[in-house]
């Protein structure tokens, strides 16, 4: 069985009881401003055209002041396993499970924004040690992206996805797994196209919800539901994508903000959890409001605000238009994502794919909302990724 170097450590972080009285205590103390204007009454997405509604923030601050429970967070990466190294004088940080199963295939699984490790820590243990005994099972690394939760904030530019793909490799190198499957989305998506497309002899194959193909492409050929996709994702960019903006453009502005303040924190992430979801009216029809708020006090006991909205700015428009992936890929483009990628504008990226699904439920955060499918999903696309690598 592979060894851990000495050059990963052992990790535990627990937050001071301070921490979470001074979180208590600026919650009780906080300034909201007066209801939106519109559509108040009646539940639907356009109870929110002006963002997070006044009675729903007060709703969830009020619970987070009085009853949600930080320690069982922290008790579930224990769990896990916890770890930290040093890539290029930065610190990562990493979840890491070692299944059981003699068979198991080494997997890294990226997270985005704004996301975190949180979203994985309910699918790990079933990827690394699965009931069904024909299902597939996983050595499983989540890391934290540099300046997001327990890993070390940049103190200068340069970590954008390339870089990060290639600390990636390096992570599961010294993990003694140099041929490795990798998953994301979003962010966590771009990075894992950037790791295939980079690190072939390293990579068997990929799984990801976000595919983006090379530029220019017409929708010339499309099918009328190709189209549509490529429609809602321009109207994205074009009317709804103003926070990407904001943290490409001045992340240290926002960022202010971020660290202060637990309810502008809470808000900024919150609006995200609620568009983005495959929901009617509220995020918290598929996701439990302790796995939302498990992700939001781990920004705020990191004050990783404005650090981890620097990835934007590294980043954003950054995937090379030339790149391609020639390793196999499973491809599941969930209905409610921000980005859906036709899949003939996907082939002309990923040159092999083995399997592309289209689920009729699921948005921008699966294994927060549609657990059960996503692990099944993760589990035969990466079965059929890594037939295909044999």
């Amino acid at each position: 069985m592979p060894r851990t170097t000495s050059d990963v450590q052992a990790f535990r972080a627990r937050a001071t009881d301070a921490e979470l009285d001074d979180l208590r205590a600026r919650l009780a103390a906080a300034r909201l401003p007066e209801a939106e204007t519109v559509h108040r009454a009646a539940p639907g997405p356009r109870r929110w055209g002006q963002g997070v509604p006044l009675a729903d923030l007060v709703d969830v601050v009020n619970y987070w002041r009085t009853g949600y429970q930080w320690r069982p967070f922290e008790e579930r990466l224990d769990r896990i396993g916890q770890f930290r190294t040093t890539i290029d004088d930065l610190g990562i940080h990493f979840l890491h499970r070692r299944s059981t199963r003699p068979d198991a295939t080494p997997l890294i699984l990226t997270h985005g924004w704004p996301g975190s490790i949180a979203e994985f820590t309910d699918v790990v243990e079933q990827l690394a040690d699965p009931d069904d005994a024909d299902a597939p099972a996983f050595h499983v690394v989540a890391p934290s992206l540099p300046g997001f939760g327990y890993s070390g904030k940049p103190a200068t530019t340069g970590w954008g996805t390339e870089k990060i793909a290639a600390a990636w490799v390096e992570l599961m190198g010294r993990l003694g797994y140099h041929e490795f499957a990798a998953h994301g989305g979003d962010w966590g998506g771009n990075i894992t196209t950037v790791l295939a497309g980079r690190f072939p002899a390293h990579v068997l194959g990929i799984h990801t919800t976000f595919a983006e193909g090379p530029p220019g492409l017409t929708t010339d050929g499309l099918t009328a539901d190709e189209r549509a996709w490529a429609e809602e994702t321009r109207d994205f960019w074009r009317h709804r994508a103003a926070y990407a903006k904001q943290q490409a453009t001045r992340p240290q502005t926002i960022g202010y903000s971020l660290v202060d303040s637990p309810v502008g924190l809470l808000a900024w992430i919150l609006d995200k959890f609620a568009e983005w979801t495959d929901t009617e009216d509220s995020p918290f029809e598929t996701i439990p409001v302790d796995r939302v708020l498990d992700d939001v006090t781990l920004y705020w006991l990191t004050r990783t605000g404005a650090s981890a909205a620097r990835i934007y700015y590294e980043s954003h428009n950054s995937l090379d238009p030339e790149l391609r992936v020639d390793v196999p890929a499973a491809i599941t483009m969930y209905p409610r994502d921000i980005e859906k990628c036709p899949r003939p504008w996907a082939q002309q990226r990923y040159r092999q794919i083995v399997r592309w699904r289209s689920p009729d439920a699921g948005g921008h955060f699966p294994s927060l909302e549609v657990p059960g499918y996503f692990v099944n999903d993760l589990r035969e696309g990466l079965a059929a990724v890594l037939a295909a690598a044999r």
